[in-house]
């Protein structure tokens, strides 16, 4: 029986989630699988319609 809003990760104890935050952060490349879709997405549409992000005005 589980207690409500109580978890356990062995990832987060262990210190593994902690590593992943930090390499992702350095290296401005995502850990997760649906954040490296979303850069690559984002450089192959801006590839594709020749669009540089920066700042808007």
């Amino acid at each position: 029986m589980k207690i409500p809003g109580l978890s356990f990760s062995w990832k987060r104890a262990l210190g593994i989630s902690a590593v992943k935050q930090k390499v992702a952060r350095s290296t401005g490349i995502p850990t997760t699988r649906g954040g490296i879709e979303r850069k690559i997405g984002g450089l192959v549409l801006g590839a594709l319609l020749g669009k540089k992000k920066g700042r808007r005005r």
